[in-house]
């Protein structure tokens, strides 16, 4: 991949040693907790076309992973850029989160905006474009909105007088945002290249924080200078035939060298048939697993609840969808839908991808032989040591808990353990419910027509 950031310039260095390490003395070991160093690189001012400076800082963010924060200053006009870029490259799949905002707190949550990202203020109705790179917070991010809104009014009052006055709407409106006097309210950001990021807080309920992937578009994939590389190997029909392995030619998210995604239709039992899609890369050891599910839409969705209450339930199969909500009320685990995608695999399994995937987003630091977690606070690093020692009980099966699978689209399974599978399981409850409103919106169920779709197409009699 190319280089992700590249100031003109003729020479990079270090910052000046410490005077230990300048008089010769023992530097610190690698185990030891150092400051990480920030590189200076002479760069060109593209204000007053002289020499300034670039620094340069590889850092960890906590919850998220590593990424470049820049900073240019130039000692001869004064102009100053800050910015943010990924250390890793563009993830296998976009990422779109969304913070609903309920109380002053809120606006403290850190967000990672990358170059590609889009931010929207979704009651306010203002959405910024994908542009430069930022680490800050919600506060942030709606102060500069409105900052560079409020730019240029005295111009506008005069020159677009309608124009000023919507502007001077959603200003007043972001205000009151700022003062905390229009709670509640969403922010929403949304990154194909999946480098973009809000922190979330153990103590968030469902619909509170929400990450979803997705899989990106040829439009967008082209727009990050991406090649779709995956071939049509199907048989002569373009039917899948099951139980068969399908291999496509790809590139690998992680290194972007040439790999292989595996595809393979499954039929479970007593439900229906799924796709198992595997993807690996030799060159780094990448990998990455996912299941899609087929068939109707359904007319409503599905609640399974299933209680636990020995070790041989950890081995139940379990499929949860990617539309899949996922919740264990006695250990405080709540998994938003589209967080995890779809898998298939055992109850055991399940919470164990939950609680390594969630563990290396807060401790893991990327350093060798460091613990990670530093940036978090004491009573914030207790709560989350609680919330994994309960959770590494569970999987150990010496606690009893309850799994809810609440999918809109009643695409998830549970192994029932009965003699006879058609008959129900002591232990699961399987409950359909009619979908809400906004889960058909979500969806995008609300705008499907499937039947007489070409009379919308063509005009009437009257209207001809």
């Amino acid at each position: 991949m190319s280089q992700l950031f590249n100031p003109i310039g003729e020479k990079a260095e270090q910052v000046a040693p410490t005077t230990a390490q300048a008089n010769g003395e023992n530097a610190p070991s690698a185990d030891q907790d150092e400051p990480r160093a920030v590189e200076e690189i002479e760069s060109l001012c593209m204000n007053c076309h002289e020499n300034g400076t670039t620094r340069l800082l590889l850092t960890q963010i906590p919850y998220f992973r590593e990424i470049i924060i820049m900073s240019f200053s130039c000692d001869h006009c004064g102009f100053q850029n800050n910015e943010i870029q990924p250390a890793g490259t563009f993830q296998l799949k976009g990422a779109h989160y969304e913070l609903r905002l309920t109380d002053m707190a809120d606006f403290e949550r850190q967000v990672i905006k990358s170059d590609t990202a889009t931010v929207k203020f979704i009651e306010l109705d203002v959405e910024v474009p994908a542009g430069r790179g930022q680490l800050t917070n919600v506060e942030g991010l709606l102060s500069t909105i409105l900052d560079d809104l409020a730019s240029g009014q005295d111009d506008r009052k005069e020159q677009a007088p309608k124009v000023y006055a919507k502007i001077e709407e959603i200003l007043a409106k972001g205000k009151k945002m700022l003062a905390g006097e229009a709670f509640p309210f969403r922010v929403s950001v949304d990154d194909p290249a999946g480098n973009s990021f809000i922190t979330p807080d153990m103590r968030d309920g469902v619909g509170k924080w929400e990450k979803r992937e997705y899989l990106r578009t040829p439009e967008q994939n082209e727009a990050l200078g991406l090649t779709d590389t995956a071939k049509d190997n199907l048989d002569e029909s373009g039917d899948i035939i099951p139980d068969q392995v399908y291999q496509f030619p790809a590139s690998c998210p992680g290194c972007m060298h040439p790999c292989t995604t595996n595809m393979k239709m499954v039929e479970i039992p007593h439900f229906r048939q799924v796709v198992i899609m595997n993807t690996s890369c030799d060159d780094c050891g990448y990998k990455s697993n996912d299941v899609k599910t087929g068939g109707e839409v359904p007319e409503k969705g599905k609640k399974v609840t299933l209680r636990i209450t020995k070790p041989e339930d950890l081995a139940r199969d379990i499929l949860k969808s990617e539309s899949c909500e996922l919740e264990c009320p006695e250990l405080s685990l709540s998994v938003n839908p589209g967080t995890l995608g779809g898998r298939f695999t055992t109850v055991e399994g399940l919470l164990t991808q939950v609680r390594e995937d969630l563990h290396n987003q807060i401790f893991q630091t990327g350093d060798a032989g460091s613990a990670g977690g530093d940036s978090l606070s004491s009573q914030e690093k207790t709560r989350w040591d609680d919330f994994f020692a309960g959770l590494d009980t569970a999987i150990k099966g010496e606690r009893e808990f309850t799994v809810v699978l609440t999918d809109p689209m009643a695409c998830s399974y549970v192994q029932s353990l009965a003699d006879d599978p058609s008959q129900p399981d002591d232990q699961m409850t399987i409950e359909e419910y009619n979908r809400t409103d906004e889960e058909e919106e979500e969806l995008g169920l609300k705008d499907m027509k499937t039947e007489n779709y070409a009379e919308d197409a063509e005009p009437s009699k009257t209207e001809a």
